[in-house]
């Protein structure tokens, strides 16, 4: 089987995975007070200029999106969302399960636009009836989008104007952050940190077996995050397992290295795609292509040993199906799939 579907289908990078042997029969502090949590931390604050943030590890993309989401909203609040976006469409209600509501709107290419942003929330407290109304708390954003598009620094100084005119927290979603990074593209991680209010750093799809960095930009994590983290289920004793794996990702340039290869992989992708005739559904800079196929072409594919995930449909006849490169895509694997495709 040959494995496009997405970003995480194998385990770990070889250098995480000896950093956690090499460490494994060390008695360490537990819930991330160990010595590696602690560096990896100050690494972080280095990487991106911002020493004092606040940095939290949690174990996974869902899981952080629905502890900083709740964390930092009223009981009264909603967050607002691309309806493409990953807390609108596939977290099976995670957001809504915790007693908030996603105000989702209109998105272009996957993005929130300003405009609209600022039109929903100013139309809102226009609305004579807002008070028994879901408050718009958050604006919630993913770099890379679910469709691999990227915000531009003038994007998010934008939605940054319009968070800190109505006092509401930019959050950026970073479970695809190392591809964006690593794509032609203005923002870095400096600059996220600067503009968004908190934002995370994806190890999941970037490597690590487990593992995201929360990162508090503005000296405004909650007060006992712990415990809120704690009572999510999301609180690790062996914080030792994500901590090790971060000190080693920021650690020589590992994470941006990571990052280059995906983008690579995924614009030898787009030369296979292009050279084969195959529609792209639009045009990503990052680690995931979007395709158009006619539907009898899927089996064809599902039989030659293609793994692809299943996008949306185009119409009665056609697909759109994602096909993605990662840290651990090789040059084999892209040969095996100019076969098939």
């Amino acid at each position: 089987m040959l494995h496009f579907e997405n970003d995480y289908n194998k385990g770990a990078h070889p250098a995480l995975l000896e950093a956690l042997v090499q460490t494994n029969l060390e008695g360490l502090s537990g819930y991330g007070t160990d010595k590696y949590t602690v560096r990896a931390i100050e690494k972080i604050r280095q990487a991106t200029k911002c020493p004092h943030a606040q940095v939290t590890f949690l174990s996974g993309g869902t899981q952080t999106n629905q502890v900083v989401i709740d964390a930092l909203l009223q009981s009264y609040q909603g967050v607002i969302a691309a309806e493409t976006g990953h807390i609108s469409s596939h977290e099976a209600g995670a957001i809504e399960f915790s007693g908030h509501k996603v105000l989702a709107l209109p998105h272009k290419e996957g993005k929130l636009q300003p405009a609209l942003v600022r039109q929903y929330i100013e139309d809102f407290y226009a609305d004579g009836n807002h008070e028994h109304m879901v408050f718009p708390g958050m604006v919630y954003i993913s770099h890379p989008t679910e469709y691999g598009t990227l915000y531009s620094k003038s994007e998010l100084e934008q939605l940054a104007q319009i968070c800190r005119q109505f006092e509401i927290p930019l959050f950026l979603d970073g479970a695809r952050l190392g591809y964006g990074l690593a794509a032609d593209t203005d923002v870095d991680l400096a600059s996220i940190a600067e503009l968004t209010d908190v934002f995370y750093i994806g190890g999941t799809k970037m490597g690590a077996l487990i593992g995201e960095a929360v990162v508090f930009t503005k000296k405004n994590q909650p007060k006992h995050f712990v415990p809120i983290v704690k009572q999510h289920g999301a609180l690790l004793a062996k914080g030792r397992l994500v901590g090790v794996q971060f000190d080693r990702l920021f650690t020589d340039g590992l994470y941006m290295e990571l990052g280059h290869h995906g983008i690579e992989m995924a614009r030898q992708l787009q030369k296979i795609i292009e050279e084969k005739g195959y529609p792209f559904y639009l045009q990503s800079p990052t680690n995931q292509q979007f395709i158009i196929l006619e539907n009898v072409q899927l089996e064809k594919l599902s039989q030659a040993g293609l793994a692809y995930s299943f996008w949306e449909k185009y119409d009665e006849n056609r697909t759109v199906i994602r096909l993605a490169t990662s840290w651990s895509t090789s040059q084999e694997d892209l040969d095996e799939l100019k076969k098939i495709l």
